[in-house]
């Protein structure tokens, strides 16, 4: 069935007509589309409108392509989070209605390297304590996690008791974290974290760098963490000025 003529272009009415199919399960998650002759037939349009669409929709995260394969229906995101609300990870996942889990890679006490110094502003021969972990929900490795921080903070390590590292923080070391700034990256295929977290080749990740800050102002934390792109989405407010 052809989709309806209005007075937008075509391409807009094959992305609404392709998400509108998506929400009435008529295009189920992980599912093929059909191909491209076929659904421009289907449809009505050219295939140079169609591709246009679907050029559109991938860059939307809706779909993705596999090459010589065919186009499927990407998986909603299963977490989401205003990155305006500085949420731990422990608490997105719980969120969703899941049960958080850490699996500890290594803890290292190292020295403060120049851009340690800088981020935190110590002095050279100030040791770091840097601890990679993997965050499960339900079990399924979600995010690596890469943190950073001054060893004068938590002297004595901990156990790992607690998912959240912002908790230890604020239990074992009184430094309660007020605010981050970060800075969100998407990459490709990641040798070293995308088989850790059991990534298809063709799944992005985000990259989310965050210097976390007291309510003095002193940075206490630096994360990096990779997020898998088709599990997480981060949203923000904009308002006009």
């Amino acid at each position: 069935m052809s989709i309806k003529v209005d007075s937008r272009h075509l391409y807009l009415q094959v992305i609404d007509n392709i998400k509108q199919k998506i929400a009435e399960g008529v295009y189920k998650e992980k599912e093929r589309l059909p191909s491209e002759f076929d659904l421009s037939k289907q449809l009505g349009v050219s295939r140079a409108t169609l591709r246009e669409a679907l050029r559109i929709l991938e860059e939307e995260n809706v779909i993705i392509r596999r090459h010589g394969v065919g186009t499927f229906i990407n998986s909603r995101p299963t977490f989401s989070s205003g990155i305006e609300q500085l949420s731990s990870v422990t608490d997105m996942i719980k969120q969703a209605g899941m049960k958080p889990g850490t699996i500890f890679l290594s803890t290292q006490i190292q020295e403060a390297t120049e851009e340690d110094r800088e981020r935190f502003q110590c002095e050279e021969g100030d040791s770091i304590l840097m601890i990679e972990r993997v965050r499960t929900a339900d079990g399924q490795p979600v995010v690596y996690c890469v943190d950073r921080v001054p060893r004068k903070y938590l002297p004595n390590y901990f156990s790992g008791e607690l998912e959240s590292l912002l908790d230890v923080l604020n239990l074992q070391a009184g430094k309660k974290i007020s605010y981050a700034i970060a800075h969100i990256e998407p990459i490709g295929y990641h040798e070293k974290v995308s088989p850790v977290l059991e990534c298809n080749p063709e799944t992005a990740l985000l990259a989310l760098k965050q210097m976390h800050y007291d309510v003095q102002d002193d940075p206490i934390l630096y994360s990096l963490n990779y997020f898998k792109a088709d599990q997480f989405s981060f949203h923000v407010l904009r308002k006009r000025t």
